[in-house]
Formats: C-alpha cells, sequence, structure tokens
C-alpha cells in the first residue's frame, strides 16, 4: 500500500483504478445529465416536408418579378394550408395560397412572403404583393435540420435540455446511457446520532453521512445510507457487508490510527486490496483508496472504497478532490474536475510549509477581477465555513505567506458563483 501521496498522485490513481460503468436503457424523457452509451443516427427527414418558415402566403416568385409600389401584383388566394395539414393542389400562375408556419410549402410555389408584407383585399380574396420576392424566401428546406442516417449523437455527449428535445423530434422514446453509479454511504463511531436524537453527553449528529449522499446527488450518482456502524469490529462488518452491492462505498472516520478506527481492519478481513493511504493535503490527510477485487455475484468486480476522514470539512474536501472525479468517470464523463478561476486575494494567508492546503474562501468581482476573501476559521471541525465557501483556494505546498493581493488559484464548488446577475452583454 502506497502512502502519503500528493494530490495529484492521490487523484491519478484513483482516476487510472476506476472505470465506465456499464449501459442501461432509460426513457429519454429521463435522461436528462446522463451520458450517452450510444451513437444516435437520424432516422428521419426534418423537417419531412419544405415548410414555411413564417404566417403568410405562398406564391410564385414569376408572378412578383415585375411588382411595385406603384404597379402591385395581384394574386388570387386559392386555398389555405394549415400547420399539420395536406398540400395537395399546385399553385397556378397568379395564385397565392394563405400559410401558416410549419405548414407544408404547395406544389408549384417557390416562396413564402410575410402577412405584413402584403395588402390583403377585402374578404381576403386576393392580395397586392407591392415588391419582387426572391426563391427560397421563408422556407424551410426538408432535410435541412436532419438527413435520413445523418449522425445526431455521439457516444459520451451530454443529454441536455437541447438533446432531449432532439432525441424526441428523432422518435426516440428510449436511448442508452451510462449507468449512474451508486454508493454505499457509512458512517462509524460510537458518539455519532441521527438528527432527530439527543445530543447530550458527548454525542454529535452524523453530519457527515447527510452531506456525502447530496454530494453524490449533485454529481448525478445514487447514495445509499446505510446508518451509523458502532466502534464494533463485528458492526461495521455487518454494515459493509450490506454496502458490497455498491459501485463505491463512502466511509467517514475510523480511517485514522486510533484504538477505536476499525474500518481498515475490517474491510481488510473482507478482502478489500488498499491501494494508498494518506495524502498530502489539509484537511483532509488520512484518506483511504482501496477496492474489492471480487464482487458478490460471481465474475464480478467489488466496489471502490473511498475512506473519507471524520471531520466535516475534511470529508467534504476529500469528496470534492477524490471522489467526484470518480463518480464523474464512472458516469462517463470526459471532464471530471471541478473549474478553476484565477483570482487575487483580499487578506493575507499563512501556514507551515508542508502540505498543500485548500482554503475555504467567498468570491466576488470586482471590476472585472475575481476576489477571495476567507470564509473564516479554517478548522476541519467548523463546517459552517465550509458551507459559506464558494470556492477552495489553492495554497501550495512549499510556500508559508500569500499577500494581499497576491494572484491565486481557486476551484469553484458552487456553481451558482457563474450565474449571472446582469445581462452580461449589450444589446437592443
Amino acid at each position: 500500500m502506497q502512502r502519503n501521496l500528493t494530490v495529484a498522485q492521490a487523484q491519478d490513481t484513483i482516476l487510472q483504478a476506476v472505470f465506465r460503468l456499464p449501459p442501461e436503457t432509460v426513457e429519454s424523457a429521463s435522461a436528462l445529465g446522463r451520458v450517452l452509451a450510444e451513437d444516435v443516427r437520424s432516422t428521419r427527414i426534418l423537417p419531412p416536408a419544405d415548410c414555411s418558415a413564417m404566417d403568410g402566403y405562398a406564391l410564385r416568385v414569376a408572378d412578383c418579378a415585375q411588382a411595385s409600389e406603384g404597379a402591385p401584383a395581384r394574386l388570387q388566394v386559392a386555398f389555405e394550408v394549415a400547420a399539420g395539414g395536406e398540400a395537395e393542389v399546385a399553385l397556378e400562375a397568379g395564385q397565392a395560397a394563405r400559410i401558416f408556419t410549419g405548414a407544408p410549402v404547395p406544389p408549384g410555389a417557390d416562396a413564402v412572403i410575410m402577412q405584413e408584407h402584403v395588402e390583403a383585399e377585402a374578404g381576403g380574396e386576393a392580395i397586392l404583393v407591392a415588391r419582387p420576392v426572391e426563391a427560397g424566401d421563408h422556407i424551410r428546406l426538408a432535410g435541412e435540420d436532419l438527413a435520413h442516417g445523418d449522425a445526431v449523437l455521439a457516444e459520451g455527449d451530454l443529454v441536455r435540455p437541447t438533446v432531449a428535445g432532439l432525441l424526441a423530434s428523432l422518435g426516440r422514446t428510449v436511448v442508452s446511457v451510462v449507468r449512474r453509479p451508486r454508493v454505499a454511504i457509512l458512517s462509524s463511531g460510537d458518539e455519532l446520532v441521527e438528527p432527530d436524537a439527543p445530543i447530550d453527553g458527548g454525542r454529535i449528529v452524523s453530519s457527515n453521512s447527510y452531506t456525502l449522499a447530496a454530494m453524490c446527488r449533485e454529481v448525478g450518482a445514487e447514495p445509499y445510507y446505510l446508518g451509523i456502524a458502532r466502534d464494533r469490529p463485528e458492526d461495521l462488518e455487518a454494515h459493509v457487508r450490506a454496502a458490497l452491492v455498491a459501485d463505491c462505498i463512502v466511509t467517514s472516520a475510523g480511517v485514522s490510527v486510533g484504538d477505536h478506527d476499525h474500518v481498515k481492519d475490517v474491510f481488510a478481513k473482507l478482502g478489500c486490496e488498499f491501494v494508498f493511504w494518506g495524502v498530502q493535503l489539509k484537511p483532509g490527510h488520512p484518506m483511504l483508496f482501496g477496492r474489492f477485487p471480487n464482487g458478490p455475484a460471481p465474475g464480478s468486480p467489488g466496489p471502490f472504497l473511498f475512506g473519507l476522514p471524520g471531520n466535516p470539512v475534511s470529508a467534504a474536501v476529500t469528496f470534492e478532490q477524490f471522489v467526484r472525479p470518480a463518480l464523474r468517470k464512472m458516469s462517463g464523463h470526459s471532464r471530471v474536475f471541478r473549474p478553476t478561476v484565477s483570482a487575487r486575494l483580499r487578506t493575507p494567508l499563512s501556514k507551515r510549509p508542508g502540505r498543500l492546503n485548500l482554503v475555504r474562501v467567498s468570491l466576488s468581482v470586482e471590476d472585472g477581477e475575481v476576489w477571495a476573501t476567507s470564509t473564516g476559521n479554517q478548522s476541519s471541525g467548523v463546517f459552517r465555513s465550509m458551507s459559506d465557501a464558494q470556492g477552495l483556494l489553492v495554497f501550495p505546498g512549499p510556500q508559508s505567506e500569500l499577500e494581499a493581493g497576491a494572484e491565486v488559484t481557486v476551484q469553484i464548488i458552487d456553481d451558482s458563483f457563474f450565474a449571472g446577475g446582469e445581462r452580461g452583454f449589450e444589446g437592443v
């Protein structure tokens, strides 16, 4: 087992070990946020026929070639074509057809003029056109969006809202996507209780399990809460056995070196192979990664183990840096890391040289620059400073001082930071 890896080494080790999960077929309407596990080709022609892009009149260009304000062309309105209707009758010379957006263009017509650009005679039996029109005006040609056999989507594409609409237009009611990771979440410790239990006598709420479950949902995984395992090997073993059907097991606490930290011993007894323990990171040093080579079903791989620290901030930070990228890769995403931005530091920071520190910061934008401000007490047990944070400032291991105004790198952990309070561009 490797020990005391750098953050980069630990991330690389994990990402080399995990793999994309197998596909499953789901309803296209419920595939939002999933990654496609198949290529999608068009089995339809879209639009299926030449159709009008406007409400107006379909006509023949030749009939309006000499039209002007002083000598408008007078065209008889021969019939009407509604959206969803059929255009079986051909236009003859001197005729026009009332047409609506999406309606098929009748044979013989080679342009559509907007209704605002004509004068309709009383009763609507004829129109006056006071300008020439160009062939193809306001006509959507059959197949200009998609032709039969066109490559539309590729394996690995993310199903965004517009992709969901595209699948619907192709008649795809089901689609193959990468299966969501199933994550078993386990907290351990005699001091832990559920949120509605008394917290006297030194007991604390098992809040990590709720944080980690929410983080799993946010990344698109399916969390399964296994409850609290007490600091007894037999109780922990019973909980772990229930987790072996998952793709990942995420524990919090019990992976350090205390007399009551039984996680490693129990997992080893059940066949887990440990890959590394300890990361050069603050908060979050005592982290364990391993895997079960065999699952409960014959020939099936077992779950990966992420043994996270018990302090609330450490658990959340290590999830962000190590579990989240792994779950994204398992879900089929090619981009697995949080985005980063360059920022200016509001107030100076200091630490001992050694481990990489991830400092919880709030962010603001002033005159086009991002400014980062510490959220306060950086103790790994002060979770308020984590819930207030929009980003994690990267304080490199060898450095001991960062001056106010220094340019720093911040990992964004709150997507709402990118939401615009203003339009962001000028226009009419």
